[in-house]
Formats: C-alpha cells, sequence, structure tokens
C-alpha cells in the first residue's frame, strides 16, 4: 500500500515493483486529469519505460521512452532543464532507456551515436554524467582511460597521474560522501588492495563536491571538503593514504552519476573494466585477478 503522503513518482515506482502496469497506468491518468503534465508526472511517467525495458519489453520501452521525451521537450520551451530536480531525472531516463533499447536490439552503433547526440545537447546539464556512463558502458573498455584531473584539491597522499601509473593495474573507486554503497564497498576495497598492492595494483579514490553535507544544504566548498575527510576518516580508516582527487570533471569524463563506480584499467592504461555500482568481493577479484595476470 503506497502511504497517503506519498508523490506519484513513489506510486508508480511501487506499483511497477510489483509488476502491474495497469496500476501504474491509473495511477498516471488519475494524476494527469488533476495536475496536468508537471515535472513530476514526467518523472513519474519515465519509470514505464525503465520497466519495461527491465521486463526486456523493447517495443513498449521504447515508446514509453519516446513520449517521456517529448513531454520534457514540450516542458524545455518554457523552461531550463535543471530549475527543479524532477524534468532532468525524466528526460536523463528516457535518454537511457532510448539507447539502451537500441542497444539490446543489436543495434550498437546507433546507440552511441544517440548519445553522442545527446551530450552535445545537454553536456552543460545535470544529466551529462548519466549520459557519459550509458555511453561509457557501450565504448569504453578496450580504449585508453582518460585523464583524471588532479583538480586544486586531494587528499591522502598526492595523485599520481595515469600516465606515471603505466605499467601497473589501476582500479578507480569513484565514491561520494553521502554514499552508502560506497561506505559497504570500502573493506572490499581495502582488502584487495592488500592481497594485489605487492603485484602492483594501485588504487585512486576520485571523488567530487555536490554542495552540500548532511548537516548543512548549501555548504561552502571548504566546509564540504572539512566534512569529506572527517566521513573518509571515519569509513573509509583503511584507505587514508588512498589518493583522493577531487574534481567534478573527473566524475563528467567516467560517467560516474551512479556511485561507486569502479573502473578497472591494465598495465598499458587501457580500460579493462568499466562498472557503475558496488560489486562483491568475489566478483571483483576476479576482475582484479585477470588484469594483474596480463
Amino acid at each position: 500500500m503506497v502511504p497517503a503522503w506519498a508523490g506519484i513518482v513513489e506510486e508508480v515506482r511501487t506499483d511497477l515493483a510489483q509488476n502491474s502496469f495497469t496500476s501504474a497506468e491509473v495511477a498516471l491518468k488519475a494524476y494527469r486529469s488533476g495536475n496536468g503534465v508537471t515535472p513530476e508526472y514526467i518523472e513519474a511517467y519515465s519509470w514505464m519505460g525503465r520497466a519495461a525495458f527491465a521486463a526486456q519489453q523493447y517495443d513498449q520501452a521504447a515508446a514509453y521512452a519516446k513520449q517521456t521525451s517529448a513531454l520534457a521537450q514540450e516542458q524545455l520551451k518554457k523552461r531550463p532543464l535543471d530549475a527543479e530536480p524532477h524534468l532532468p531525472m525524466a528526460l536523463g531516463a528516457a535518454l537511457e532507456v532510448q539507447s539502451q533499447v537500441l542497444a539490446a536490439r543489436g543495434q550498437h552503433m546507433q546507440a552511441i551515436a544517440a548519445l553522442q547526440a545527446a551530450l552535445r545537447t545537454y553536456g552543460n546539464t545535470s544529466i551529462r554524467e548519466r549520459l557519459q556512463k550509458n555511453l561509457n558502458l557501450l565504448s569504453f573498455e578496450g580504449h585508453l582511460a582518460p585523464a583524471l584531473r588532479p583538480g586544486d584539491e586531494f587528499l591522502g597522499s598526492k595523485p599520481p597521474s595515469l600516465m606515471q601509473l603505466k605499467g601497473s593495474p589501476v582500479l578507480l573507486f569513484f565514491w561520494a560522501h553521502w554514499c552508502v554503497d560506497c561506505k559497504a564497498e570500502a573493506p572490499i576495497i581495502t582488502q584487495l588492495r592488500s592481497e594485489f598492492a605487492p603485484k602492483g595494483l594501485a588504487v585512486i579514490g576520485p571523488t567530487r563536491l555536490y554542495g552540500y553535507t548532511a548537516q548543512v544544504e548549501h555548504a561552502l566548498p571548504s566546509d564540504e571538503l572539512a566534512y569529506i575527510d572527517a566521513v573518509r576518516h571515519r569509513f573509509y580508516s583503511g584507505l587514508l593514504d588512498m589518493p583522493v582527487p577531487i574534481s567534478k570533471h573527473n566524475f563528467d569524463v567516467y560517467g560516474a552519476s551512479t556511485t561507486p563506480t569502479l573502473v578497472l584499467l591494465d598495465r598499458t592504461g587501457k580500460v579493462a573494466m568499466y562498472h557503475p555500482g558496488a560489486m562483491p568481493y568475489g566478483e571483483l577479484k576476479a576482475e582484479i585477478e585477470k588484469v594483474v595476470a596480463r
């Protein structure tokens, strides 16, 4: 049962989690009848495409994504994308599903082209990281990893350049101070670094400023940096010497809209694994063993 206080996004997601597309459609129709097409409605509608894709109903997913995009474009005629959070979530999801459907149908190059076009249009908005993530999922592995921008600030030891690390396998661990999954991944990274450091594995943990902390909605950069350091000492105690470059640019280039994002580079500096999301110890160890053995 959906709580009375829940919005249309939560209601639709709850219905879809129970595989009830019909209930979700009814909820959307009732909301639209009473409120019209709002950014919140469009975000809720975007979940239809995501759920259809997850169910491998590609025609339906494509139709939902196309309609989400059309509704978003109507809104963009009268307001910028990032005026509030619902519309960018909706449009980002629509573009993501459209590319995923193309890839699932074997239209790999078309999916890449669609994402590249979207990046040209929305590269200066909040959905850039998400678009880059999806593009990287299709095209990153086997290519030379982009250079990390050290930024003006870092925590831990001074970040080396990837060029300096050529000849060693490298694990990039993109994390965020608010990320619960990142904190859960930290002991796994700590253990694997201990096991594979003698074989040359280097670990770098890029993060970025988000403009807030757990206590302050709009934090000054210096205050957020201090907060990140406090989080690091509390939850990442086994990785305190890990270089932590702080730069939004790195997140943009590596498409780290999901945290953690784990990127494994081989000894030549090429991407051997690109994985948005946490990984269990055994799975990540198996991937590291491959690049260490090469």
